[in-house]
């Protein structure tokens, strides 16, 4: 077990190499991984699966103690990827797969990555759980919803479906693994180290079956492909930060927000997309999960080299400060 131990936390520490490494693997040696395309929604599941052994009812208890910061941060979330996506979709005047691909992305939730993110950054991260919790509880209802209003331009939208495949995708599997987690808590503690390896695994399956599927596309759209997503990345990071600047956020809630609203559920993105919209459509997702594993990590080795200023002296309440003794 301590084997697994140790190369779960070197897979989770050097997650980011390892999902470009398959990605270009998987690009330039695509037979291999076709097969694994049919799994994309299980493999998922499982991820999400991992997340619910993790979760505890500490995580919620942010949004009845301190709600203000979350739901600035789940509001900016919602509302800045999605337009965000939009707008350069529409600037860039992608191609109509591609365009909603992009629009799914910028709809999804945040990802799990985030939190580790948020916390190599000195941020604050109990209100990245919290927000990484509520928006993917939210996605049923808000995903579809944000789709069928700006993804229509360019594909048929079909909220119900989409409502469905979420919830079989993400809430049962983290409903599953919250109820395990209670039923069963020493079992789950004895093997929760080894649930990061599980999910690096699924992950780079997740993105290899896609890369390999659109290899082709991808050699003759890359460049724009990950202009548009590298684009989408850095206006959720800057906008994120921006907003709960202005908004009377101290410098902890800051960092969070920015790599949440940031960095997203790209592997929802790609399982979405590939039911939804065609394999095309996953490109952006795919891509957005080897970007944002290297910018995630720049912003936060960035950031962890400057000391917050506040962590441990202040909190918000509200749009105001007060210390905190």
């Amino acid at each position: 077990m301590k084997l697994l131990e140790s190369i779960s936390a070197i897979a989770g520490k050097y997650f980011a190499v390892w999902v470009m490494l398959a990605a270009v693997i998987a690009f330039l040696f695509p037979a291999p991984f076709l097969g694994f395309g049919a799994y994309i929604a299980i493999l998922l599941g499982v991820v999400m699966f991992g997340m619910g052994l993790t979760l505890k009812a500490v995580d919620f208890k942010l949004i009845l103690t301190n709600p203000i910061p979350v739901i600035i941060g789940i509001c900016a979330q919602f509302v800045i990827m999605p337009l965000a996506a939009f707008t350069i979709a529409y600037v860039l005047d992608l191609p109509a797969e591609l365009a909603a691909g992009l629009v799914l992305l910028g709809s999804v939730p945040g990802g799990t990555a985030s939190n580790v993110m948020v916390y190599l950054a000195k941020g604050n991260v109990p209100l990245s759980i919290t927000m990484t919790s509520f928006t993917t509880l939210l996605a049923p209802l808000a995903t579809p919803f944000i789709l069928l209003l700006l993804a229509g331009k360019w594909m048929p939208v079909d909220p119900k479906a989409m409502f469905i495949s979420i919830l079989q995708v993400i809430i049962v599997p983290i409903i599953l693994g919250i109820a395990i987690r209670k039923f069963f808590p020493k079992t789950v503690q004895k093997s929760i180290a080894v649930v990061p390896l599980i999910s690096v695994l699924a992950i780079i399956i997740i993105v290899t079956a896609v890369i390999a599927g659109n290899a082709e596309n991808l050699a003759k759209a890359g460049i724009l492909i990950y202009t548009a997503v590298m684009l989408h990345n850095a206006i959720g990071l800057f906008l994120g930060y921006f907003t709960a600047r202005m908004l009377g956020m101290d410098e902890n809630n800051r960092r969070a927000i920015s790599i949440e609203v940031g960095m997203q559920n790209s592997g929802l993105g790609v399982a979405l997309a590939s039911a939804h919209f065609g394999p095309l459509a996953a490109l952006p997702s795919a891509v957005a999960a080897v970007w944002h594993n290297i910018s995630g990590p720049i912003l936060a080795t960035y950031w962890s080299k400057r000391p917050a200023g506040v962590e441990g002296k202040e909190e918000v309440v509200g749009f105001k400060r007060k210390k905190v003794i």
